[in-house]
Order: C-alpha cells, then structure tokens, then sequence
C-alpha cells in the first residue's frame, strides 16, 4: 500500500493519499482546492492513476479539489448520500465499500459534526487506520452548533462506531492544530478531553454548548462550493 498524510496550512486540513502498489490506482481523502497541483504531481511522481476523491463530509472552512482533480484527471467524486450535494458520481453509504485496487475503504456514518459525516475504515497489511475527518480530532473533536450538527448525535457516533474499534487502530484526523499528525483509538477514548476518559454524554454536550467558536470565514463560500464538488464556477 502506498500511503501518503498531506496538509494545507490555511484551514490546518489532511488530505490522505491511498494507492494500491499492485494496480496503481490511487483515491484522495478530503482534497483541498489550493492543493489540486500538488497532489497531481504526487500522482505523477508516485505512477498512479486517481480513481476517487472521497469527502468525509460537506466542508465549511475549505473548498474540496474534487471538481478540479475530476477534470484533469477522470477521477469519480465520491460523497456522502446524506450531503444532498449534486455532481456526484459515487454516493457514499456505509455497508458499501469502495475498492481502490485491492484495498477495501469502508465508509462509518458518524453524524454529529455534520448530519451527513462519514469515517473510512482501512484495513492494511501493516495497521488498521481509521480516517475521522471531523468527527474524532486529537483530543478533541469538530463542532456540532451548525450544518444540522448535535452534540448528542455526536457523542454517540464517536462511541458507538469509532471507539470500539481495536486500541491500536490508527486515527488520522480531518485536522489539527498543533503539528500534531496521527493518534490512536485506545489513546482517544482513554485521554480525549471531550470524548474520552469516562466523560459523559450530559458532560460532552455542556463543553460542546459552551464553546462560542467563531463563524468559519470561508463557510458562505464553502458550503455552497461543496454541495456542487468544489464546483471552480461557485468556487
């Protein structure tokens, strides 16, 4: 397997490359658009062909690549059937996986930060990884006060699906911070300051209710942006 953990400074967001070392064939979790050249020539660099973007969720502080790396290169936009967003060739529904070469991404609906959010499951020779996007962040987790988001929904999500994976399966976030790039599910649910160490699901809705967390200043573009796939017209 090739894999790859990139970043764009402005939103601190990952987009992760996957690449099957047998076939070549490559998707890209949560594209960035200020980042579409560079991951083409991580592509071309690499020998491999794009078959799928993959959005965990409708973003609201950045514009998905996904349209742009659809025209240069023939990939297929996939996003969540729950986001209602149009242009999209592949709907993403947990229970159905989508094969890059011989590697099985598996989507875990985890609505919470966002009513339509997915997590992708990877099981590789070397680890089990488990891309969360916003939903499960190192020692913390994305806001719930917009985009149908609930703090409820939420807690449960990361419980109920992410947290009972094995301990030792990887957790790579949608961001972070910190310059902090890779955690564990065992960490997260003992020492997460939201969501891990026995916290209760009254205690993380109270922390989540009293964040006051700013408006994103890209949101009146980005959503809008990315219910088209990044659309470079609406972008």
């Amino acid at each position: 397997m090739i894999f790859r953990q990139l970043f764009e400074p402005i939103s601190s967001a990952y987009t992760y490359l996957i690449g099957c070392d047998e076939t070549r064939e490559a998707a890209l979790i949560d594209p960035v658009l200020e980042t579409v050249d560079r991951d083409l020539a991580l592509l071309r660099e690499l020998g491999l062909a794009l078959k799928y973007t993959l959005e965990t969720h409708i973003h609201a502080d950045h514009v998905t690549g996904a349209d742009r790396l659809r025209d240069a290169t023939g990939s297929k936009v996939a996003v969540p059937q729950e986001s209602g967003a149009r242009q999209v060739d592949v709907a993403v529904r947990e229970g159905e996986p989508i094969m890059v070469g011989t590697l099985s991404l598996d989507p875990l609906y985890v609505p919470g930060h966002t009513d339509d959010h997915h997590a992708y499951l990877l099981r590789g020779n070397d680890a089990l990884r488990v891309f969360t996007g916003d939903a499960l962040m190192i020692d913390g987790c994305g806001r719930t006060d917009f985009q149908n988001g609930d703090a409820a929904t939420l807690y449960r999500s990361v419980h109920d699906k992410l947290f009972t994976l094995p301990d030792d399966t990887l957790v790579y976030p949608g961001h972070d911070y910190q310059q902090r790039r890779v955690s564990s599910v065992g960490q997260e649910r003992a020492r997460n300051p939201r969501l891990g160490g026995g916290r209760t699901l009254d205690e993380f809705v109270a922390i989540m209710g009293g964040l006051n967390l700013p408006r994103p200043k890209k949101m009146d573009v980005a959503v809008p942006a990315n219910r088209e796939c990044g659309d470079a017209q609406i972008a």
